[in-house]
């Protein structure tokens, strides 16, 4: 089971912050069936600005996720 991790706003929607998911073999796959879930948080995820991080690392475009991997969607950030 992957280790999904939500931060800031995008917990708040959710209502959880960390949560094993099956069967999730990409990042785009993950956000899809965490849409069909929950449509306002597959918006969120979907939003300008939502960065994902895959094993601590932000990554950009779709990645294979395997059952040990941890995906962390992060909310866009400001500051200056």
């Amino acid at each position: 089971m992957a280790k999904v991790l939500l931060f800031g706003p995008l917990r708040d929607l959710a209502g959880w912050r960390e949560r094993d998911v099956e069967d999730a073999t990409s990042i785009s796959g993950l956000r899809a069936r965490l849409a069909e879930e929950d449509e306002r948080l597959g918006e969120a995820l979907s939003a300008p600005g939502v960065q994902v991080a895959l094993d601590q690392a932000i990554v950009r475009g779709d990645r294979p996720i395997g059952v040990h991997n941890e995906v962390a969607f992060l909310p866009p950030m400001s500051g200056g």
